[in-house]
């Protein structure tokens, strides 16, 4: 079986790539889908539909474009991995794991201890909580193995 993951959250480090890596250093049978990390590119997804003056109007066309991806990515994904980083807050990523919430898909959050408290109700609708991309890929390895 071919697993698929959806990686959601924040974009300013190099953590998907280090799962990707590991994952395909193991031969894991597991693909990857993502939203998209181009920030500026994410922000300007609605600017096809015409200018807006309100930077608010601007944000609402492009989120909802982006949401076409992100919708489809996470109901067709096995797994999805949230991760929080400490520079900014991933509002769409906690939206993100609310979705996977509701909609069954089970998924996995990954940030460092200092996130606890604000992430409690996310992590208790996770199926595990990781600190570092090597247990992400663990827990993977875990998963797909034919034991």
């Amino acid at each position: 079986m071919q697993w698929t993951v959806y990686l959601s959250g924040e974009i300013h480090t190099d953590w998907r790539q280090q799962l990707k890596d590991g994952c395909a250093a193991r031969e894991l049978p597991v693909v990857f889908t993502s939203a998209v990390t181009d920030h500026p590119a994410s922000d300007a997804a609605g600017d096809v539909l015409g200018a807006e003056e309100k930077p608010f109007w601007r944000d609402h066309k492009s989120a909802k474009v982006n949401a076409i991806r992100t919708k489809n990515l996470i109901e067709a994904c096995d797994i999805a991995v949230v991760r929080f980083g400490e520079q900014y807050r991933q509002w769409n990523a906690a939206f993100d794991a609310g979705c996977c919430a509701a909609m069954g898909t089970p998924y996995i959050t990954l940030h460092d201890e200092a996130l606890i408290h604000p992430l409690k109700e996310v992590d208790a609708a996770a199926l595990a909580w990781a600190t570092s991309p090597e247990q992400i890929v663990e827990i993977l390895a875990y998963v797909c193995s034919e034991h």
